[in-house]
């Protein structure tokens, strides 16, 4: 077990803390803008398929939320008193130990972020369908040229991201405003209820789950801003609670219009849910437009995990925790990008494009992360054991219902995912557990060194 040395006394003092500029509205806003990603526009089939009618299927985007607000509200205290750079890999660092941060960079840099880089490249390329009809090889290879087209861009130079950024949060926002307006008001199907939509074959609520929680996913992010927060211990709450409920009234009234545009068998039959119901409101030019904002705004997920997903390799090659430190944590000194850093992310993104689907990768990733987002969980009850409590500093309200909230959400996840996909779940373990001879290695050369 790590002692928390440094948190004890770098509350306050420490010289390297960031400026409190944010306020609660900023925070919401960043939660928002954050969390609501391609998860909206594909997962809603998946949900229905999985749970069996619409109304359960909105109770599931409700439950997703609650668990999500538990679970942030919970490690936002431990954001609070670690207020370090590193975000959930400082605080599993400082509070179980070096081999369970760097087991959670390892799945960072291995599967989370070039698994997501995958899944969105192709949820593009369906969404590309609606223009250029495509066979499953061809979408590959589209969602490929995607993924090798922003490694280029971002070798050359990493400010043309910002400006895509901006153009992919308009791009998000436009096609869901539109399907939640026009679909509450024109819909005709009006198929919001318990009936039964059929039987599904390997319908599981798992599968549901995890469909749900990859929409919400981003949130353990936002747990980040006690240090950047102006009154942490006021405006943090404020801001994941707001901002997660935003979210969740927006995923539940977007599921609400879909389901008064189509019926539940055709929901759950779907593909492409988003794209269908635009050509049901909008006609097939209302729909180009639509899908078209759809395509910018996962486009732009892209080119945010490409960047994150590179900068994880970099700092973990700083720090020699992966094979070859010296080439994958360089910066180009003429360019002074992180080429290599990139074309690695690139490479693993390419790897889960080709072996995998957008709801078998999504759902690894979902699976994976919550057995780490569960020990971060966990760990404010180690927190509160080891570190005198300062009444200035944030903590989670309603102690220690929330943290058992998020514990209980989060464990039947991951127990629901070994009953209904054991591969997946086993899978997932074993790319994890990848890590330690890597970790032992690595460890093993740096010593060797000194």
């Amino acid at each position: 077990m790590a002692e928390i040395q440094a948190v004890k006394c770098e509350n306050n003092t420490d010289k390297t803390q960031l400026k409190r500029t944010m306020n609660a509205f900023q925070g919401i806003m960043y939660v928002i803008g954050l969390v609501i990603g391609s998860g909206v526009f594909l997962k809603p089939a998946v949900v229905v398929r999985n749970t069996g009618s619409t109304g359960m299927a909105l109770l599931f985007w409700i439950f997703g939320g609650v668990i999500t607000i538990a679970a942030a509200l919970t490690v936002a205290e431990l954001a609070a008193y670690i207020p370090k750079l590193g975000g959930l890999y400082t605080y599993l660092v400082e509070l179980y130990g070096e081999k369970l941060g760097f087991l959670f960079g390892w799945v960072s840099a291995l599967i989370n972020a070039p698994g997501t880089c995958g899944a969105v490249s192709i949820a593009c390329a369906t969404f590309a369908t609606f223009f250029l009809p495509m066979s499953g090889t061809e979408q590959k290879m589209f969602a490929i040229g995607l993924v090798v087209i922003l490694v280029t861009a971002q070798i050359i130079s990493t400010k043309y991201g910002i400006v895509l950024q901006t153009l992919a949060t308009v791009g998000k926002l436009v096609p869901i405003a539109a399907i939640i307006v026009f679909g509450l008001i024109n819909g005709t199907a009006h198929d919001i209820s318990f009936a039964s939509v059929g039987h599904i074959q390997g319908a599981s609520t798992a599968a549901a789950l995890l469909g749900v929680l990859w929409a919400y996913d981003g949130w353990v992010t936002t747990c980040t801003l006690a240090a950047d927060m102006k009154e942490p211990e006021k405006n943090i709450p404020k801001a994941v609670v707001v901002g997660i409920l935003v979210v969740m009234a927006v995923y539940v009234a977007f599921n609400a219009a879909i389901f008064n545009v189509l019926p539940a068998s055709e929901v759950a039959a779907s593909q492409k849910i988003g794209v269908d119901v635009c050509s049901r409101l909008f006609g097939p030019a209302g729909a180009a437009f639509i899908t078209a904002g759809m395509m910018i705004s996962v486009f732009g997920t892209l080119n945010g995990m490409l960047t994150c997903g590179a900068r994880y390799t970099l700092a973990m090659g700083e720090r020699n925790h992966l094979p070859a430190p010296h080439v994958l944590g360089a910066l180009n000194p003429k360019l002074g990008t992180p080429i290599n850093a990139l074309i690695f992310q690139g490479a693993v993104s390419i790897v889960y494009i080709l072996t995998g689907t957008f709801n078998s990768i999504t759902d690894l990733i979902v699976f994976v992360l919550w057995i780490f987002f569960c020990l971060g969980i966990g760990g404010v009850f180690i927190l509160r054991k080891r570190v005198e409590r300062n009444p200035k500093l944030y903590h989670v309200p309603l102690f220690p219902v929330l943290p058992l909230i998020g514990l209980l959400g989060g464990g039947y996840l991951i127990f629901a995912t070994f009953k209904d996909n054991p591969k997946s779940a086993l899978l997932g373990i074993g790319i994890t557990l990848l890590g330690l001879p890597v970790y032992y290695y690595c460890k093993k050369k740096e010593q060797a060194k000194n």
